[in-house]
């Protein structure tokens, strides 16, 4: 037992922050339109059923008195259905709202019965089983009023643990307490998103927990989500942890939304996505922007070929060789109005596909417009406009929605940032009309963000990055309205016709290489002596893209189209 001058442990007491509040959106969740499995609490995992928990009790809360983090809490599930059995228990920071979740299971009739017994014969190999013993994983013990022990279940051979159970008494937890489920109907898992770290404050016994995701995600993935959570007294965990997640062995998707549910689901979350004040390069349509002039070149070819409207004359698959690439007429004033886009044009094009095993739903949103402004490079007070640094022809970005299928709640949010970006959770939305989130689109990066602001991409210790600037304006597009589906690959075949472009596997502008170096020089030759740095450093602070012109591919290439997004 370690005992720990820098933490408090409590449970009630009216000198302690109140407990984390439920979250929930600013408005109800409508009825959706009928369906099968999508929305109605419970999925099917093939020979599991799971429900999804949001109610928990408070097992074990602890708070630093003295560093940055304001600690965490320890959840048991609680209203848990006759015939289902918990996995694990939940743990969230204490400084957002109560807003996670953890499955519970039960067999699905038909299949091989749940044995409360371990050592019960009636089945070789059941779905479920009781944990042999705990092993004691770490505790905080001042006293038996005020302590919290973390407990891993130790599964039988063949079987793997979900997560683990935390208890206020010294006691080795009740085997009834949680279930092991069959090696078979599980994936591997990975940590993700710290959100404990005892070691930065008291490094005599480092404790770190972790939220965890299962390895292979994606459209394909079939892992799924527990909602419990990773600890460790190590470092960093191994790279196979001893908890794991359920697999969805299921292979119709029966949760995911049908065509009526997913128009329903946009109506009702379409975010708005608001452009800056002084934006000059709006979206367009893809139709407007192949009417309006945009040419498509072939290697060893000096002239261009007019697209038809709806790109039918685009070569269709293949890879990204080089051969064709679509580029701005040549005469001047034809070239600066295609830039400008046409926002009264624009649509948002949707590509559904299944997420964490088909218990989740993505919508990812695609923003297309027909030219991509020069950077601003911000050098500590001082702001520099680019000439033609971050430029480029045709700009392809994207934020993602991700619904429960067990409810259609909105869970969190994608937000492309050019090269990264990250998930924003529902509590940390801004939101118009009801359920509908805000977008902001950077000002001729058109990268996006959950807030108004500057955001700097590049070193910020340092001062020194790609300037984007994000505010709300007269300028916006509503996708709750305006939109197109262009994808959703589980409904099958015919379901939804994908627009010809989409095809289009080459690049949507042409490949520019300037002199770079000489911009960047001129920058550092303006700079104080001592925050003078070699062009090479200074390269090295941002991305790549921006050091010459690349018309980016189409929604299609890029890896988060099957896989999941990257964070």
């Amino acid at each position: 037992m370690f005992g720990c001058e820098c933490f408090y442990w409590n449970r009630a007491s009216e000198f302690y922050p109140l407990e984390p509040q439920p979250f929930s959106l600013p408005s109800p969740i409508p009825r959706w339109p009928q369906g099968k499995g999508f929305a109605t609490g419970r999925i099917c995992l093939g020979e599991l059923e799971v429900l999804k928990i949001t109610n928990f009790e408070s097992i074990w809360r602890c708070t630093p008195l003295r560093g940055k983090t304001k600690g965490v809490t320890f959840y048991r599930p609680v209203k848990i259905p006759d015939g289902y059995f918990s996995l694990g228990h939940y743990c969230q920071p204490n400084d957002q709202p109560l807003g996670g979740f953890v499955l519970v299971a039960r067999v699905v009739a038909g299949t091989r019965p749940e044995v409360s017994h371990i050592h019960d014969s009636t089945s070789d190999s059941p779905s479920l089983k009781r944990p042999l013993h705990y092993t004691l994983i770490w505790s905080m013990d001042f006293d038996h009023d005020e302590c919290g022990y973390i407990w891993l279940p130790n599964p039988p051979v063949g079987y793997r643990t979900m997560g683990f159970v935390v208890t206020d008494k010294p006691n080795e937890p009740d085997l009834e307490e949680v279930r092991c489920i069959r090696a078979d109907l599980t994936e591997t898992c990975e940590t993700c998103d710290m959100i404990l770290d005892t070691g930065s404050i008291f490094s005599k016994y480092p404790f770190r927990v972790w939220n965890t995701r299962p390895c292979k995600r994606g459209m394909l993935g079939k892992g799924v989500s527990v909602g419990t959570f990773f600890c460790s007294t190590s470092l960093s965990p191994d790279d196979e942890l001893n908890i794991a997640c359920l697999k969805n062995l299921d292979s119709t998707l029966h949760a995911m939304p049908n065509l009526d549910q997913i128009h329903a689901l946009i109506n009702h979350y379409g975010p708005t996505v608001f452009f800056h004040p002084d934006e000059v390069y709006f979206p367009s349509s893809v139709p407007w922007f192949f009417k309006n002039g945009a040419l498509l070149y072939r290697n060893g070819k000096v002239k261009g070929e007019p697209i038809d409207s709806r790109g039918s004359n685009l070569p269709s698959g293949g890879k990204n060789d080089g051969e064709f690439w679509i580029d701005l007429p040549e005469d001047d004033d034809e070239r600066n109005y295609l830039k400008s886009g046409n926002i009264e044009s624009a649509e948002l094009y949707v590509h559904v596909k299944p997420a964490l095993g088909g218990t989740f739903t993505d919508i990812a949103m695609w923003v297309f417009c027909p030219f991509n402004g020069p950077a601003t490079i911000k050098v500590g007070i001082m702001n520099i406009a680019m000439n033609k640094i971050g430029q480029h022809v045709s700009d392809w970005e994207h934020f993602t929605l991700r619904l429960s299928n067990f409810t259609g709640e909105l869970w969190g949010i994608y937000f492309s940032e050019h090269s990264g970006g990250g998930w924003v959770d529902g509590f940390n939305l801004e939101f118009i009309e009801g359920n509908k989130p805000i977008v902001y689109s950077s000002k001729n990066g058109h990268a996006s963000f959950a807030h108004p602001g500057s955001y700097i991409q590049g070193s910020s210790k340092l001062g020194i990055g790609l300037r984007n600037d994000a505010a709300q304006s007269n300028y916006f597009v509503d996708s709750s309205s305006r939109y197109q589906i262009i994808a959703a690959e589980y409904l099958g075949d015919g379901v939804i016709i994908e627009p010809h472009w989409l095809q289009y596997m080459r690049e949507w502008g042409p490949t520019i290489v300037y002199d770079s170096r000489s911009e960047l020089e001129k920058i550092i030759s303006h700079l104080p002596f001592f925050v003078r740095f070699s062009v090479e450093t200074f390269f090295e602070l941002f991305p790549t893209e921006i050091y010459g012109e690349e018309g980016p591919t189409g929604p299609k290439e890029k890896d988060n189209w099957v896989g999941d997004e990257r964070c």
